[in-house]
């Protein structure tokens, strides 16, 4: 079946006080040792969390942490901390050891990017930036970094009625991503029975998993769900959607919107379509649920699409993101 991927019961928590940076660090540690992780690996991790919680309470504006075993590598634990402000001019500087500028997220990167298996960092001067990094145990494998995806519930709610899974066979990845009609338990039900009947079929093409995943659904109350397959090989994106899933094709001049048809999944539906497009492999493919609204312009994240998927979407949920709604936005690097 290939490397299955599905979205998780992300939790992210507010960085405002002291009091968080020892929660989220207690949280990493609990983690990391029910991966097995030894007490050393396990010292790296919280070192880490702690450092970047440090600087979101000290430093940042909104800040908050999201911390959960990593999407494609369940053994491995994934960290995002994203804030609104200041940003970062020079990143690469900020990663010297000693560095510090006051009111800056600049202070403690160096030590942040010894402990961590892997991180990437994004930044806007004014507008804030976004850190995300991952840890394994020592001599294991590491995550492909070729896709994600975050979710966040309306307001405070628990039950997210969004969510994604994919099936990654190195040379194809196929992804989906549900809305549940509404929000709350029954959204989360229709989305996850969406996940479940789209992972019983991950062969079928786009538009064929699609028909299944409406004709599956008419026992919940359905949602908007789109289905892409992006072949890494031919650097193509078959895409199929119903409903109001927003689904692009990014690059850092522009981007090109993907084509769904009116309609609710298990309830109503035209004539499904699957439409053919080109994925370069230097673009990134983003499909997100109407949590976020669909004015974003990559072009004012300067080098974002470079960057790992999981930054990206953290960004997108950041200033995209609506609490009003469900939301939930996954990004697949069509590249090798």
């Amino acid at each position: 079946m290939g490397q299955v991927i599905r979205s998780h019961d992300d939790t992210w928590t507010r960085a405002e006080d002291a009091s968080a940076i020892g929660a989220l660090r207690r949280s990493a540690v609990v983690l990391a040792e029910r991966r097995g992780f030894d007490e050393e690996d396990a010292g790296r991790v919280a070192v880490a969390v702690s450092e970047a919680a440090s600087n979101l309470v000290k430093h940042a504006v909104e800040g908050t942490m999201l911390i959960r075993p990593h999407p494609e590598m369940a053994s491995a634990i994934e960290v995002v901390a994203a804030d609104r402000g200041p940003g970062m001019r020079d990143i690469s500087r900020a990663l010297r050891d000693g560095y510090s500028t006051a009111g800056t997220l600049g202070i403690g990167l160096g030590g942040i990017a010894r402990m961590a298996s892997g991180y990437e960092v994004h930044s806007v001067p004014g507008r804030g930036t976004v850190l995300g990094m991952y840890f394994t145990a020592r001599d294991a494998p590491r995550p492909s970094g070729r896709l994600s995806g975050v979710r966040r519930p309306i307001g405070e709610e628990v039950a997210c009625g969004d969510a994604f899974a994919a099936v990654d066979t190195g040379a194809v990845v196929t992804v989906m991503l549900c809305d549940g009609l509404g929000h709350g338990s029954l959204a989360a039900h229709a989305s996850q029975e969406a996940v479940r009947l789209f992972l019983e079929r991950p062969d079928l093409a786009p538009a064929g998993a699609l028909e299944r995943i409406h004709l599956g659904l008419g026992q919940t109350r359905g949602g908007a769900v789109a289905v892409a397959r992006i072949d890494r090989t031919a650097a193509t994106v078959s895409f199929a959607g119903l409903g109001n899933v927003s689904a692009w094709i990014a690059h850092q001049d522009g981007r090109q919107g993907m084509i769904s048809v009116p309609g609710i999944a298990g309830h109503q539906a035209r004539t499904l379509r699957q439409y053919e497009y080109a994925a370069p492999p230097h673009s990134v493919v983003v499909l997100h649920s109407d949590g976020l609204s669909d004015r974003w312009d990559i072009t004012s994240y300067p080098g974002l699409v470079t960057r790992a998927p999981s930054v990206i979407a953290a960004t997108l949920l950041r200033d995209a993101g609506t609490r009003r709604d469900d939301a939930c936005v996954v990004t697949v690097k069509p590249g090798t």
